[in-house]
């Protein structure tokens, strides 16, 4: 039977995982992350699918300490896998299995190497991306491709709504992948790293909305950083507003500044070029319906103001 380690977290680290229990793979121990208490955990849980399944389980701050190199070399895995762990793995444990380290990216490599793939795609206004499985090199996200499986990204998909797809994408391309690995037939494809780009993490401060820009390129932040992550933010009458739904309704000038207003019951946010319709709104944490912002400050057109 194949044995194999694997290194994993979030919701495509639990469907991968259940791809590896439904083809007979032994699972011999799962690396995951402790969840941090600062951060909204609305993703399923590896470390619940294991104990499930009696497999054991450990949550190094580290995973590249001797301690955890030693257990994984003890284990004798035929491959290492990693999905959606955090932590980058060094030579030394990706060398460690017979057969392979093999990694599931949330991108159609080599586009949108490194983190947070799915929300860079959208701010870049892809009309698709996917998941890839590919070979494990220490150099982040460049190794040899063995399978891709696409999925589209709709003008007003959030990243929330594209991760989903995502997810179902790498259970797809490991389910099918699997069979041809296990048997020694399967041809990876080195990739040309000059046709994608190397991407960095995002903080709550990213979200920061330039209206200089024009209404797409927003519209654009605003889907891919609504909940569950920190939201497209902006200050209008010294307050702080979490914009988190928008639809386009114009891509013309309107020779105005950028401000916000509510209209015949519907709120709009005119920006560097074209408009948005916007949806869903928080002023200072609190979401309010554009008929109770009009009730509460009338309908003037307030203009947007930097942060301090």
């Amino acid at each position: 039977m194949t044995r194999v380690v694997a290194f994993a977290y979030h919701n495509v680290g639990v469907r991968c995982l259940s791809v590896l229990l439904a083809q007979g793979i032994e699972v011999s121990l799962v690396v995951t992350h402790r969840d941090n208490p600062n951060e909204n955990i609305w993703f399923a849980s590896v470390s619940e699918l294991a104990a499930l399944h009696g497999i054991p389980v450990i949550t190094p701050d580290n995973p590249n300490t001797v301690d955890v190199l030693e257990q994984i070399r003890a284990l004798q895995p035929d491959f290492l896998f990693s999905f959606y762990y955090r932590e980058m793995l060094k030579r030394e444990l990706l060398e460690l299995p017979k057969y392979g380290a093999l990694n599931m990216h949330g991108s159609l490599l080599p586009k949108y190497r490194g983190r947070a793939p799915v929300n860079w795609a959208i701010i870049k206004g892809e009309t698709e991306t996917g998941a890839t499985l590919h070979y494990m090199t220490e150099k982040p996200d460049n190794g040899a491709v063995l399978a891709q499986q696409a999925v589209p990204i709709l003008p007003d998909d959030t990243a929330f709504e594209v991760f989903q797809k995502v997810t179902v994408a790498a259970e797809i391309v490991l389910n099918a992948c699997l069979p041809a690995l296990l048997a020694g037939t399967a041809k990876p494809v080195m990739l040309d790293l000059s046709q994608g780009a190397y991407f960095g993490g995002r903080k709550p401060e990213d979200g920061i909305i330039d209206w200089s820009q024009n209404a797409h390129s927003i519209h654009n932040l605003v889907r891919a950083v609504a909940a569950p992550y920190p939201g497209a933010t902006t200050r209008i009458m010294d307050k702080t507003m979490c914009i988190q739904q928008t639809l386009v309704t114009t891509c013309a000038a309107t020779g105005e500044a950028p401000a916000f207003y509510v209209k015949e019951g519907k709120a709009y946010a005119i920006c560097g070029q074209g408009e948005l319709r916007v949806l869903r709104f928080e002023l200072d944490g609190i979401e309010m319906s554009p008929s109770e912002f009009a009730t509460q400050y009338g309908s003037a057109k307030f203009e947007f103001t930097a942060f301090l």
